[in-house]
């Protein structure tokens, strides 16, 4: 696969303001042919000066037949979005248009490149970690990792309990609003527990929902409501990251790329 790491190495060669000279970070041209865009490998004179440089190797990679430019402008920093959009045009290579109107292409788009990076959350209410980082992802904000994200939302409505959390799932019997009896299936997590013996005793069933509890896979990240399980290691012998239930998008962007980077030096 070829996906230049910068639109700035991508020129726009349609037209010819200074003649056969293109800008001297250039390392490949888009070029309209007529029927159709073809995509060049180049390489500007090194030891040229100047912003612009003459070509002293040109080679064509894909041809007008090879190459489709796609119809929308899209986030041209969502890196591996752009990977699956040009493996279902059923092109060897396809052009993108950033927002900006800079250009970027994918050239035999292959995924297994891509670090895979699971996500354990649950839901309801919000799934705020797996949608924080769709956000994020969608913003371009991980395009340099060269990562794909793997959601995994345990759904707690399929929990068999007679009481849930909080109200903010929107259950109608809950820890945090409603007294217990005892002899309760409790649909929780370490916290819930501790709640419940704190103020009932032992009388209850435990249905564990912490998202921690569901990882499989790593590397991970996952949140969990315990500030001390918060950092980058080991739990239960997989490799990943937990951030606090209510961590901020900045909090999580840092515990992603983190995660990515020691995980690599490993």
């Amino acid at each position: 696969m070829i996906f230049p790491g910068q639109c700035k190495e991508v020129g726009y060669a349609s037209t010819k303001p200074c003649g056969d000279q293109v800008y001297f970070l250039s390392r490949f041209l888009v070029r309209d042919t007529g029927t159709g865009y073809e995509v060049l490998e180049i390489t500007p004179d090194p030891v040229g000066s100047g912003m612009m440089r003459s070509i002293v190797a040109s080679k064509v990679i894909a041809t007008a037949g090879e190459t489709c430019r796609y119809p929308e402008k899209v986030q041209i920093h969502d890196r591996a979005r752009l990977i699956w959009l040009a493996l279902d045009t059923g092109y060897r290579c396809t052009i993108f248009t950033g927002l900006d109107e800079h250009m970027i292409f994918v050239l035999d788009p292959d995924l297994s490149g891509l670090l895979k990076v699971h996500v354990y959350d649950v839901t309801p209410p919000r799934p705020s970690l797996s949608a924080c980082i769709r956000e994020l992802e969608t913003a371009g904000l991980f395009g340099e990792l060269s990562v794909m994200f793997c959601h995994h939302t345990r759904d707690i409505t399929q929990v068999r309990a007679d009481v849930y959390p909080c109200r903010a799932a929107g259950y109608t019997r809950t820890l945090d609003a409603d007294p217990m009896q005892g002899g309760e299936r409790l649909a929780g997590c370490l916290t819930s527990s501790q709640f419940f013996t704190e103020c009932y005793g032992k009388d209850f069933v435990l249905e564990n929902i912490c998202p921690l509890e569901s990882v499989r896979e790593e590397p991970f990240i996952a949140r969990c409501c315990r500030s001390e399980r918060e950092g980058i290691g080991l739990y239960k012998g997989r490799y990943g990251a937990v951030v606090h239930w209510g961590a901020s998008p900045a909090r999580i962007a840092r515990a992603v790329n983190e995660l990515v980077e020691q995980w690599r030096s490993k």
